[in-house]
């Protein structure tokens, strides 16, 4: 028990852990410690975040989750080049070149640099703050990568904590501030994230991190841009795919009134609050799979798959239990109306029925993108997202008469269907041999 402290202690404080030598159990536990405890952190924020904007009634909600799944795009495009820039990172750190890896981080942080303001030219709030979103993104895939997680960690406790501070002062109007209402909501998430971006920046030029953007590294590499782009093109592609179908489901939810789409809107937060935990300890795995991939140990990769994999399993198998049963009381925290109340809990409880294969199939997912194999998820999430999904949710849903049930039952059955044919791909082990 002592030594599980003292592992604590190291991981959220930061370790010098080479993450490509010794016991596998302890060098996942090292790195998924503060990746869980960072996205703990952010499923507060996406719970809080809507509590507060839930006292602005359904329609406000609604209004949120419309939003929301238009801003998805841009956060595609930012996870799509956070997740190149770490298969590059991660591989030159398990090949000992950190020169070549704050390289490989530079050109990522660039590009995202070039991309956001393309995009924020026809934005606004927080479309034209997606700067801060691609490089929050980026520099904290840096740090995981790199096998710095407790920094990633830090910065987006410090990113949250501040948004949390502002949300009601900027949303109600408290004390001399003016009452915004959503407005306020994106205003105070950009000023969290700016300063957190800020935070990253002077730790990757001042810091004592494992990787340092100092002297010549600081310069645009067109051969390792143009990898770093093809590499994202995938990453890119398989996110749109994935978050364009929450954009499908939104729609059809949709038809069946705003009181539906506020109820779909609370559970979608609180399956994200239970899922983004885990979705850390996937990152682990994507981690270990590309150092120990550059470091030509192809097998302790494939191992710490299987090991995260089934710590995965297990969490949000419990975890979707607890909803299956009780997810009234979940959605009862954020809303009494009835009216929202009801299909708030069957969303919940339908798609909690899932977590078994969601937790496994996010392992492998990401343990693809850790390979620079990010082509593999991309016609993975097209068949289940595209083909299957969006499909069958109309079809269910609209064609067949169930109502909002089906879509929730689509979603169910599209993701159990994306973990099986992960498996099948990723036991053939052709990631193995992906040069990045």
């Amino acid at each position: 028990m002592k030594q599980i402290f003292k592992d604590i202690k190291e991981a959220i404080a930061g370790t010098d852990q080479d993450f490509t030598e010794g016991k596998l159990g302890r060098a996942i536990f090292l790195l998924s410690i503060p990746m869980v405890l960072e996205m703990v952190m952010e499923s507060i924020f996406a719970v809080v975040d809507i509590y507060f904007v839930s006292r602005l009634g359904a329609d406000a909600i609604a209004t949120v989750g419309i939003t929301e799944s238009l801003i998805t795009l841009i956060y595609a495009v930012a996870i799509g080049l956070s997740m190149a820039t770490a298969a590059l990172v991660a591989r030159r750190i398990g090949e000992k070149k950190h020169e070549t890896a704050a390289n490989a981080a530079f050109q990522g942080i660039f590009a995202g640099f070039l991309i956001s303001l393309i995009i924020a030219v026809p934005g606004a709030i927080m479309i034209g703050g997606n700067m801060v979103i691609m490089l929050l993104f980026i520099i904290n895939a840096v740090f995981r990568s790199a096998g710095d997680a407790a920094i990633s960690m830090r910065v987006l406790w410090l990113a949250n904590s501040i948004n949390l501070v502002l949300d009601p002062i900027l949303i109600f109007g408290w004390g001399p501030f003016p009452e915004l209402g959503i407005a306020g909501a994106a205003i105070a998430t950009n000023i969290g994230r700016g300063i957190a971006v800020a935070y990253q920046l002077h730790l990757l030029f001042r810091g004592n991190g494992r990787v340092k953007l100092i002297g010549d590294k600081i310069k645009v590499d067109l051969t390792v841009m143009t990898k770093l782009i093809r590499i994202s093109l995938g990453g890119i592609g398989q996110n749109i795919i994935a978050m364009s179908s929450w954009i499908a489901m939104v729609r059809i939810v949709s038809v069946f009134g705003s009181e539906v789409v506020a109820g779909y809107t609370i559970a979608v937060r609180i399956i994200i609050f239970s899922l983004l935990p885990s979705w850390g300890i996937g990152n682990a795995a994507a981690t270990l799979v590309g150092q120990n991939l550059g470091a030509k140990k192809p097998d302790r990769a494939e191992k710490s798959v299987w090991m995260t994999g089934r710590v995965n399993l297990i969490l949000l198998g419990s975890i979707g239990a607890i909803f299956v049963l009780i997810p009234e009381f979940f959605v009862r925290l954020f809303i009494a109306d009835p009216a929202v109340l009801i299909p708030g809990a069957q969303c919940l409880r339908i798609i909690s029925i899932g977590f078994l294969a969601y937790g496994f199939g996010m392992v492998l997912i990401q343990s693809f993108n850790g390979a620079g194999d990010t082509r593999t998820p991309t016609w993975i999430n097209f068949i289940c997202f595209w083909v299957i999904e969006i499909p069958l949710a109309y079809w269910l849903a609209i064609s067949v008469g169930i109502g909002e049930q089906g879509v929730f039952y689509a979603i169910v059955i599209a993701e159990t269907i994306l973990t099986v044919l992960a498996f099948i791909v990723f036991k053939k082990g052709r990631w193995k041999e992906n040069k990045v």
